[in-house]
Parts: C-alpha cells; sequence; structure tokens
C-alpha cells in the first residue's frame, strides 16, 4: 500500500495558505461592492471557506449570506460573474496562475445547527443524564 492510497487526503500547507488568500480577497471585494449586481448587492455575504485542488487550478468558494436567505440565487449571480471575480482576486494576490473560481451554498450553518437540534432533543438528553 502506498501513500497515495490511504484514503481521502488532508489538504496540504499551500492549499490551505492559497485558500485563505482567496478567501480573504474575496471578502473583501464582496464587502465593498466592488461587483455591480442588484441581487448580490441586497445581501451581505460570507466567504467561511475557500478549497484548493491539489493542482491550485480550481477553488471551490464556499459563500452564504446573512440570514441565509435566496442562497441559490446569490450563488447563481456569483457564478454570471466569476470571469470579474478572479481578474478582482488576481490584482489582490500574488500566484504564478489565478485558479478557477467554483460557487458553492455553505451548508455548514445548516449541519451545525441540525447537531445542536439533535443535543437539544428529550431523548438525548435522556441519554446524557444516565
Amino acid at each position: 500500500m502506498t501513500a497515495r492510497d490511504k484514503g481521502p487526503k488532508t489538504p496540504s500547507q499551500r492549499q490551505l495558505k492559497v485558500g485563505e488568500l482567496i478567501r480573504h480577497a474575496l471578502a473583501e471585494i464582496l464587502t465593498r461592492g466592488d461587483v455591480i449586481d442588484e441581487v448580490l448587492s441586497r445581501h451581505s455575504l460570507t466567504v467561511p471557506e475557500v478549497r484548493m485542488t491539489p493542482d491550485l487550478k480550481l477553488a471551490t468558494c464556499f459563500v452564504m449570506p446573512l440570514g441565509g436567505g435566496e442562497a441559490a440565487e446569490v450563488v447563481a449571480h456569483l457564478e454570471k460573474h466569476k470571469r470579474f471575480l478572479r481578474g478582482e482576486v488576481a490584482k489582490r494576490i500574488s500566484l504564478k496562475f489565478m485558479p478557477e473560481l467554483r460557487f458553492k451554498v455553505d451548508s455548514s450553518f445548516e449541519a451545525s445547527a441540525r447537531i445542536d437540534e439533535l443535543l437539544a432533543s428529550p431523548e438525548v438528553a435522556r441519554d446524557l443524564d444516565e
């Protein structure tokens, strides 16, 4: 068994660093309102995570409008402006190759709310008291 066969790989330090650089640049662009779009201007957006592929050619940007409303519509509009956003990110960070940006709705908040709900349920509380 080689090192490659050990299941899902954790991201390298380089992937994490580049992901954070892109996340900060995107957050700044979206906060300043550099993108002229009616749907995006109605929402305050958060960028909790950017995941990089091992070759650093693709960045998956997880975004969520504060309050959670119209998340799918917001992601569709970000996808529409991804070439502009890629150019703006390239101006802010120095990389040999600027990765392609892909946007997805961040569902981690929903997952954590579901776990909190389960932990607060009477059945789980009863089991924890035993």
